[in-house]
């Protein structure tokens, strides 16, 4: 199996780390005989970047970077009005363009590596480094200037040592992940997950903000949640379509990755629960209120969420955020109810 069909990000085809099974292109399900791919649904025909710098430009994955939304989780689940001070805004700010900086860093690697078995492949040699609109020199030089800006960048945040550590070990597991590690069945999964959990430790970390264990615990089980999610998806597609498959998915049933991705997601549920309740307990009269009644819309987009997966739709979680309008809708109104209870009640009360 080539290197293109064990892309970083765990996809069956067409992927990179820690964003999905759905590429910027195109997703390809290969089939004995026919290749299907998101453009056959669509009726869209993928087409090279039309210059060097739109095909630099498109090699970053931009669309990928709504993952990094993420940096917001930490200094909103602090509480009070420590979201809406100065500082910490600029640091949210930091925190989210190092990590776009730094995985683009990691999606310009791993196409440069795959650059041979991308032009042999009927969509992806349409990317800017297959199609030879990005020079692979250049990808890697690209590479090398956005790790440094990354790194270099999160100096400028409160806590800036802090965040370069993370940052750091982010793109360190991403590069491991890219040269051997995604070969290890359950290790893949965890270095899955922990793109996520560093990006929701983010904003925290670079603000200076302490992180509670109630927010470490539910941090960690939902990026498993969403990491078992996107494997079962991907191993459910490959079985319905007879699409190949990673050498690490080869090793996991759909049993198993259904049991770890409900246990996650039960866990999740729990932990956001007793959390709850504590602030209940910490914020008496009103407050308290909105706490319990925040458990409901979670509570109720982890399912609409584990739905997606069940139906093999969670290779792709930020395609599902952008395009579920009904979890668009229960992440919505959940903000609301947070909104009210940690900024509304305090000041009425």
């Amino acid at each position: 199996m080539s290197q293109n069909d064990q892309n970083p990000d765990g996809g069956i085809i067409g992927s990179e780390p820690h964003t999905a099974g759905l590429d910027d292109e195109s997703t390809a399900v290969w089939t004995e005989g026919h290749t299907e791919t998101s453009q056959d649904v669509e009726g869209k025909t993928p087409k090279p970047p039309k210059n060097l710098i739109d095909g630099m430009i498109k090699a970053l994955r931009p669309k990928q970077w709504v993952k990094n939304v993420l940096v917001v989780a930490a200094p909103a689940a602090a509480g009070g009005d420590m979201l809406f001070h100065g500082d910490v805004i600029l640091d949210i700010v930091i925190a989210f363009v190092v990590f776009c900086l730094g995985a683009s860093s990691i999606y310009l690697i791993n196409d440069a590596r795959d650059v041979d078995a991308d032009r042999a492949h009927p969509t992806k040699r349409f990317r800017p480094i297959a199609a030879g609109v990005l020079p692979v020199g250049l990808a890697y030089v690209m590479a090398v200037v956005l790790i440094i800006a990354a790194i270099g960048l999160s100096f400028l945040a409160s806590n800036g040592p802090q965040l370069a550590i993370v940052i750091a070990i982010y793109i360190a597991l991403q590069l491991g992940y890219c040269f051997g590690w995604k070969h290890q069945p359950v290790i893949d999964i965890a270095l899955v997950s922990s793109g996520f959990m560093l990006r929701t430790m983010a904003g925290g970390v670079a603000a200076d903000i302490e992180l509670s264990q109630w927010f470490l615990l539910i941090a960690a089980f939902g990026s498993l949640f969403m990491a078992a999610g996107k494997r079962y998806a991907e191993l459910k597609l490959a079985m319905r379509s007879g699409a190949k498959i990673r050498k690490s998915l080869e090793s996991y049933t759909p049993t198993y990755l259904r049991f770890v991705w409900t246990m996650a997601a039960t866990a999740v549920v729990v932990f956001y629960a007793l959390w709850g309740f504590d602030m209940s307990q910490q914020h008496p009269g009103h407050a308290s209120v909105w706490y319990q009644v925040s458990m409901v819309p979670f509570t109720v987009a982890i399912l609409r969420y584990a739905a997606d997966v069940d139906r093999g739709e969670g290779g792709a979680p930020d395609e599902i955020a952008l395009k579920d309008r009904t979890l668009q809708a229960l992440a919505l109104i959940w903000v609301v109810v947070i909104a009210v209870a940690v900024y509304v009640i305090p000041e009425i009360s």
